[in-house]
Formats: C-alpha cells, sequence, structure tokens
C-alpha cells in the first residue's frame, strides 16, 4: 500500500515550526462487522512509527461501537417532520433538514430542547448568528450523520450517532500499541477533536492547525484513517 495525498491536498504542511507529514490511509468499506484492532492492524501498525499521531474518523469509530440507527428502525414523527422544514442546508449538507435526522434529534435531547433552540436559532438567524441551535441542542445533534447516500450508497438508509468514549479509547490504544491516537471530526470547515490520548492534551491548537484543510477529503476516498508524522528536515 502506498501511503499519498488525496487530491488537492497537501501531503506536507508546517504548523509553529514544525513539517508535518498527513499520510491517508485507505482502508476497505468498514461496517458493523468490522474490529478496530483488526483495521489497525491491517492498515496502520505495519506503516506506523514511534513518534506518529493516528487520526481515526469519528464516523468509522461510531461504526465500530456500532453506534448506527437504520431507517426501517425509525417512524418519522409530526415534530420531525414540521420542524425539518425550518432548518437551513449547512456547507456540511442538510443536517437536521433531513426530517429522519430531526427525528434522531428529538429522541437524543427530547423535544422541549429541541423546541427552544430551534426558536433562539430563528430568532438570532435576523442578526446572521449561525450554529446557535446546535449549541443549544447538544454536541450529539451536531454528530448526528448518514442518511445521505451521494459518496457511498450505504449510508443512504444509515443513521450514524456520535462515537462514545472517545478519550477513553485513544488512550487504551495508546497504552497497547504505543502511538498517539485521537478521533477526530474532520471536515472542510471546521475540525473538531472528539478525543485524544493523555500525551496529546495542551496540543489542541497545534492539532487542529494540522487537521484544518481535511487531508482525509469529504469525498469518497475512503481514507478514514490519518497517520501524522514529523517530517526531518533532510525529507523535506
Amino acid at each position: 500500500m502506498e501511503l499519498q495525498p488525496n487530491p488537492g491536498k497537501k501531503l506536507i504542511v508546517e504548523v509553529d515550526g514544525q513539517n508535518w507529514a498527513r499520510y491517508p490511509v485507505k482502508t476497505h468499506f468498514i461496517t458493523t462487522n468490522d474490529s478496530l484492532e483488526n483495521v489497525l492492524g491491517e492498515y496502520v501498525l505495519s506503516y506506523s512509527q514511534k513518534e506518529d499521531i493516528v487520526v481515526l474518523g469519528q464516523k468509522i469509530v461510531s461504526i465500530l461501537q456500532k453506534r448506527v440507527v437504520y431507517k426501517k428502525d425509525i417512524k418519522v414523527g409530526r415534530w420531525a417532520k414540521f420542524l425539518s422544514g425550518f432548518a437551513q442546508k449547512t456547507p456540511y449538507g442538510f443536517g437536521i433538514g433531513n426530517p429522519l435526522k430531526m427525528q434522531l434529534a428529538l429522541q437524543i435531547a427530547g423535544l422541549p430542547r429541541i423546541l427552544f433552540a430551534a426558536a433562539v436559532s430563528g430568532a438570532l438567524r435576523i442578526f446572521k448568528v449561525k450554529g446557535v441551535f446546535y449549541h443549544l441542542a447538544g454536541s450529539q445533534i451536531s454528530r448526528i450523520d448518514g442518511f445521505y447516500g451521494e459518496a457511498f450508497p450505504q449510508y443512504a438508509d444509515m443513521g450514524i450517532l456520535a462515537p462514545e468514549n472517545c478519550d477513553k479509547l485513544c488512550q487504551a490504544l495508546k497504552e497497547k500499541h504505543g502511538l498517539s491516537f485521537l478521533v477526530g471530526d474532520v471536515n472542510d470547515f471546521d475540525p473538531v477533536i472528539l478525543g485524544k490520548s493523555s500525551d496529546l492534551i495542551g496540543k489542541e491548537k497545534m492539532l487542529i492547525q494540522l487537521l484544518k484543510d481535511n487531508p482525509a477529503g469529504q469525498s469518497n476516498y475512503q481514507t478514514p484513517i490519518l497517520i501524522a508524522r514529523k517530517v526531518k528536515e533532510t525529507q523535506c
């Protein structure tokens, strides 16, 4: 397997005076039948080096944790249909403008909280204040993914919830494999670190800079894992 940058992405970037290479790792299409240990063993551990940072995409962590809901198991209610009609499309897609996602949001956060978030968000919209709904509704709501099959048809009938216990997961992987790990919700607009091993505490700003151009890409590149590696001057 040859590790190389995705189309339109830089392999090497400079962060705080240090050059880093970001190697996207191409995998098979990961499902709930896979295990994280097998995925790491097949695609990561043979190519990793001692000081590498392994970046796991939120979506595959959720899938491997079986944090999925299927369309056939969701009954979209009247409130979900009604409220989803007021949601604005964002750079990430339709979000809770999808009635299936709105129904999940209602089930997770409850109708009162969603109504409150929607009312405040709507009131502030005239002042062009954005992001209020998800802030008030909770991070679990903003992490709802799936029910969208443009890049991968398999996701059309699958909703993906936020991963759980990401700090604990990353620390366990660090202790087992000796590498640094983080789980990230990385996109083209606003990368977020959801969990990290203890050696990365205090390095959040650097990590965001390292990932802000989304080297894994948003399309169907099928590279849900990155290996970030410091580059020696002789390699530049």
